[in-house]
Formats: C-alpha cells, sequence, structure tokens
C-alpha cells in the first residue's frame, strides 16, 4: 500500500481539572491520542481534531507541565 500522509491534530488533555491542548503529528487521530497520552499519561484525552491554523493561531497550544 501507499505511504500515509502525516496530518496535525490538535488533542484536548485535561490535567489537574485544567483543560488544554498540545497539537501532535500522526497518520490519523487515534495515533495522535495515543501519542498524547504517552506524553502525558496521567492527563485525560477530551477530544481529537484536525488542527487548522486560523483557530490554533488565536487559541495556542500550551506545554503541560508535568508535576512532580
Amino acid at each position: 500500500m501507499g505511504e500515509e500522509a502525516v496530518m496535525r491534530f490538535a488533542v484536548g488533555l485535561k490535567l489537574k481539572s485544567k483543560a488544554d491542548h498540545i497539537v501532535v503529528d500522526a497518520e490519523d487521530a487515534l495515533i495522535a491520542a495515543l501519542k498524547a497520552k504517552t506524553e502525558h499519561p496521567e492527563a485525560q484525552v477530551m477530544y481529537v481534531r484536525r488542527a487548522n491554523k486560523r483557530g490554533d493561531a488565536r487559541n495556542p497550544p500550551h506545554d503541560l507541565k508535568k508535576s512532580k
């Protein structure tokens, strides 16, 4: 089969009652959610959507800080 195109996904996460999103490069939404979960295992995945330049420029993603 052919190569999969890599797309950008916004993954919404909730960590300690604070919600935010990060942008992940992945082949599909499931892989994007799994990548986000491996980076932040203590966070809950709330949503996954394709990233868009206009909306994400107004609400830029933040780095979720890992707490000790």
